[in-house]
């Protein structure tokens, strides 16, 4: 029988310079409860910067090839038992439309009879995917989930909105699909709808992050990358484009360093912090994430890499986005009965370098033992950023680092425009 340890915690934590206070009841069980949901195996498309190695590649194709991917690491998994696919994507307005997720999978030989859904929470949106799996995971409605996500903000569309009227006389704007704010309604209170940018550049001015500050983490990141690389630990985790050239994130750079991009001239204002350098690129690919529930070990045919043991959403003004993860993470840890000091890794998505910065200390200030746990295989400054793919990459790379550290709790945390954050608790299976 399992034994169950019971316990109140107090869980302290500050937000917008106000004071809160969980109380988490939390159990430590010696053994796993057969209704949690483990990650199985993930697998990912190297990441393409915009207009490059896989700009010619259908974003429906991007998906499919990591589906294959991921199916691949689960040869004895009969694709008919896959319950559903849960699909992440941020755009939907052009080849990736009309659920991207079914299409997907079956371009990639899944069954017609497996049902597919896709999910848009923007940059979120294959975290929250793998987080919506998860639950049904956990309440007995399905089994195994195939999840993940994909972007190809090369092939974004242009798109016109339609007139009120017929044969209108003005001129009509084209409005790109890539990034960002398009067609917004003039109802929208101007502060929310600025640049994503000048988001940050705002959020720069408020916890006083310095332009040095953010080349050095993004130095870092891309730095990190290579080494990751170079030492093979991307090897399994990533899968070459069939038709491409590109068998590695394309945005890496390892060369680069401070005084590099210190030269770089700030985007969004004449006098800003924040550069082409020091910011997340406009990127394409895709991720891959298998779930499924302890039973379904025999049916996939391997162990679980890890369990997911807490989950978070937060929400705050828009133009404040970036900050978003911080209590995200504090959410999904409190639901887990986890602390910051007990978290061994944490995979932060790297939008910018100053939203990294301003959650990395608000994290250290809860009690995160080291800034150095975080993406410590770099991010997605260096890796790149397609929306709807980062979060399934976070997940799948956390839970690696987590076996290859022999840590037991890792945090995976994305933020996402419009003013969200996500953010997912696991622990490893084979440190539990």
């Amino acid at each position: 029988m399992s034994q169950i340890h019971m316990r109140a915690d107090p869980y302290p934590y500050r937000l917008n310079d106000r004071q809160y206070t969980y109380f988490k009841i939390s159990a430590d069980i010696v053994s796993f409860d057969v209704m949690s949901a483990f990650v199985y195996a993930s697998a990912r498309s190297p990441f393409g910067r915009f207009n490059g190695a896989l700009s010619g590649v259908r974003p429906d194709d991007l998906a499919a090839g990591a589906i294959k991917a991921v199916l691949a690491k689960a040869p004895a998994l009969d694709p008919a038992g896959i319950d559903d696919v849960v699909w992440g994507n941020a755009n939907g307005a052009g080849e990736e439309n009309r659920n991207v997720g079914r299409m997907a999978s079956l371009l990639a030989g899944v069954p017609e009879s497996v049902p597919g859904t896709t999910v848009n929470r923007l940059c979120g949106s294959s975290l929250d995917a793998a987080m919506i799996a998860s639950r049904q995971i956990e309440v007995g409605d399905a089994e195994v989930i195939l999840t993940g996500g994909v972007e190809s903000m090369t092939r974004a569309p242009w798109v016109l909105p339609k007139p009120g009227r017929a044969f209108p006389a003005a001129d009509v704007t084209a409005v790109s699909t890539s990034l960002g704010w398009r067609l917004v309604n003039p109802d929208m209170p101007k502060q929310w709808t600025v640049s994503l940018g000048e988001a940050n550049e705002q959020l720069q001015e408020k916890y006083g992050v310095s332009r040095e500050r953010q080349d050095t983490f993004a130095v870092r990141s891309h730095h990190r990358a290579e080494a990751a690389w170079r030492d093979g630990f991307y090897d399994d985790l990533v899968v070459p484009v069939p038709g491409t050239e590109s068998a590695r994130d394309e945005g890496v750079r390892p060369a680069t360093s401070v005084e590099v991009l210190a030269s770089l001239k700030p985007v969004f204002r004449p006098h800003g912090t924040i550069t082409a350098g020091n910011a997340s690129p406009l990127s394409d690919g895709s991720s891959a994430v298998l779930l499924g529930s302890a039973k379904a070990a025999e049916a996939i045919g391997l162990d679980p890499i890890a369990r997911i043991v807490g989950r978070g959403a937060m929400a705050l003004e828009p133009q404040y986005f970036g900050y978003a993860p911080v209590e995200a993470a504090n959410r999904a840890l409190a639901r887990a009965g986890v602390r910051w000091s007990q978290v061994g890794a944490v995979e932060l998505n790297e939008a910018f370098a100053v939203q990294s910065l301003v959650c990395i200390d608000a994290w250290l200030a809860l009690g995160l033992r080291d800034p150095e746990i975080v993406n410590q295989k770099g991010g997605a400054i260096a890796i790149g950023h397609p929306l709807g793919a980062s979060g399934g990459r976070v997940l799948g790379t956390l839970a690696k680092v987590l076996v290859q550290n022999k840590e037991r709790y890792g945090v995976a945390a994305i933020c996402i425009g419009v003013g969200q954050g996500l953010a997912v608790v696991i622990e490893n299976t084979a440190a539990a």
